[in-house]
């Protein structure tokens, strides 16, 4: 039955608000991050705004690596759920498990509270505010079961699915703001810009209609992002470029 409702879908497709319904109801299958059940480690935490950025993904696309804690440093929240490499294009979690000992499983709850956790560096007492993640097994479990039909009824690329699938996922972290870059070209998963315009407009009505301000970028990529590519190497080029390293300055 759902292997035909999946293809039914792919057939006829979904409107915004079917699409959304969807993801709704995906997101309802399992955890959700709950931020009021840590008020007792940050007493203002339903006044912190929580905003996190998701990529369509590229060759060495490791623009997520600098950026969270950039956006951490000016006191926002960033809950990124991360995923791994799709077809030849690489993936966030993928490179931080190049890292030996990092730990990419958390429960919703450990997650929220790592966030609002101290830095305890000694020197003040920061938030860490930035950690990025794979999606728990008891998150959006429906995605999980579904993409697994998709894949072998070839309908991984139809748009509703597609879009319900990313967008469950950022809509669990209970975002208060969402950006996406929806990559097109060589070094992407699409290659025209039409298709991923027609990506990020369906996750952008998604998005509001899930009620979370969602914005979109479509961005170019025929060629890799930096310098390095591969888990590790691009690892390396993002700490290297974080702790201004002259080798990476120059370049």
């Amino acid at each position: 039955q759902m292997t035909a409702w999946l293809m039914a879908i792919c057939l006829n497709g979904m409107n915004g608000v079917e699409t959304a319904a969807l993801c709704d109801a995906m997101v309802d299958s399992g955890e959700v991050m709950d931020w009021s059940s840590c008020s007792s480690i940050c007493k203002d935490v339903n006044n912190l705004h929580k905003v996190d950025k998701h990529s369509t993904g590229g060759v060495g696309d490791k623009v997520s690596l600098i950026l969270a804690p950039l956006v951490a440093s000016f006191d926002l929240v960033v809950p990124m759920m991360a995923g791994r490499g799709l077809g030849h294009t690489g993936g966030t979690i993928d490179k931080l498990e190049s890292i030996p000992g990092y730990r990419t499983q958390y429960s919703s709850e450990e997650f929220a509270k790592l966030l609002l956790s101290s830095t305890d560096d000694g020197s003040d007492d920061r938030r860490l505010n930035a950690a990025i993640v794979s999606p728990s097994k008891d998150m959006v479990p429906a995605d999980k079961r579904m993409y697994a039909l998709r894949d072998v009824t070839s309908t991984v690329s139809c748009l509703p699915l597609q879009i319900s699938s990313i967008m469950s996922k950022k809509i669990a972290e209970r975002p208060d703001s969402l950006v996406l870059d929806v990559k097109f070209g060589l070094g992407s998963f699409n290659k025209n810009v039409e298709e991923s315009l027609q990506l990020a407009s369906g996750m952008i009505e998604t998005g509001e209609l899930c009620g979370i301000n969602t914005t979109a970028l479509v961005t170019r990529m025929d060629s890799p992002l930096g310098y390095a590519v591969g888990n590790w190497l691009e690892v390396k080029e993002c700490i290297e470029i974080m702790s201004s390293k002259e080798a990476a300055l120059s370049e």
